[in-house]
């Protein structure tokens, strides 16, 4: 496993974001586990980030240092895993003492504005930077979560080491929180947190040259090359490939991002993903009917 951590490596590979495999007793599956950071991997992606859509929200502090551990062994030399904790501030705490003992170069603070307010968030970060050790990834996914004053002060902190953007807007090109963000820190610590949808929006109106993906789990190679030819300044090919995981995307869109991949990995044929870990639930049999065929496609497509 990769334990530095740097702006470039943000733009050089697809941040691809997981779900975790767990068993029939809803443990983690370490085979299993492995199986899909292999065929990520396979695939010339090199960062994985382990949060929602491997449902750390729901994870127990009693299993937490069993994933870590077993996240790190199933990583190849050159591959930055990139855990989550939180989002509540004590579980985040006592998650962050266990962090500060492994080796990962940054962690992500799941977000939540029910229980926050910006400046909570800011003192809250601060804290938790201190007790592990490191900066931390700051997930924006809400309007009103926290100001550009207070990402700006943390920024200036030495507190964040890389910001992931989620705001979803009706229109990515009408943003007036990321055009204000943009503005307010280096936009190569930004990362489009949405997947390939508005990913190319965000590189060329907002400058944000680094994306987030949960559909490159299932066709990594392909997700790699719409990085590497927006990279390459060819916008056509970026878009005709994003084009090609609108199916999966809308199925996501339409019935929970999080559950749809869950059961994507396992219909493909990648890895075995199991049960949902509640609070998640299991998708019925007539959407797995449609989600099947979907990234079966993908997997086909990422094979040709």
């Amino acid at each position: 496993m990769k334990t530095s951590i740097s702006p470039a490596d943000l733009h050089t590979s697809v941040i691809s974001v997981p779900p975790l495999c767990r068993d029939a007793q809803l443990k983690p599956n370490a085979a299993e586990n492995a199986k899909l950071i292999k065929h990520i991997e396979a695939g010339g992606v090199t960062t994985l980030l382990y949060g929602g859509n491997a449902n750390f929200y729901n994870i127990a502090l009693s299993e937490y240092e069993l994933v870590l551990d077993q996240l790190e062994a199933a990583a190849g030399p050159d591959t930055l895993i990139v855990p989550a904790f939180g989002p509540y501030f004590g579980t985040a705490m006592d998650q962050a003492a266990i962090l500060a003992k492994k080796k990962f170069p940054t962690a992500m603070l799941l977000p939540t504005v029910a229980v926050s307010s910006p400046r909570g968030v800011q003192a809250g970060v601060m804290k938790l930077v201190e007790k592990y050790g490191k900066p931390i990834v700051l997930y924006i996914k809400d309007q009103g979560y926290v100001t550009l004053d207070v990402v700006k002060s943390l920024v200036a902190a030495g507190a964040i080491s890389w910001i992931k953007y989620a705001v979803v807007r009706p229109d990515p090109a009408q943003d007036d929180l990321l055009a204000g963000l943009v503005k307010t820190v280096d936009p190569s610590l930004i990362v489009s947190g949405i997947g390939e949808q508005p990913a190319i929006v965000h590189w060329q109106k907002f400058g944000v040259q680094a994306f987030t993906s949960g559909c490159v789990c299932v066709a990594p190679r392909r997700s790699q090359e719409m990085l590497n030819a927006m990279r390459a300044g060819d916008f056509a090919k970026a878009d005709a490939i994003r084009e090609r995981f609108n199916t999966l995307e809308t199925l996501r869109n339409s019935h929970g991002p999080i559950p749809v991949l869950h059961h994507a990995v396992s219909l493909a044929g990648i890895a075995e993903t199991g049960p949902a870990l509640p609070l998640m639930t299991n998708l019925g049999d007539e959407l797995l009917d449609e989600i099947q065929p979907a990234a079966q496609g993908l997997v086909a497509w990422n094979k040709a």
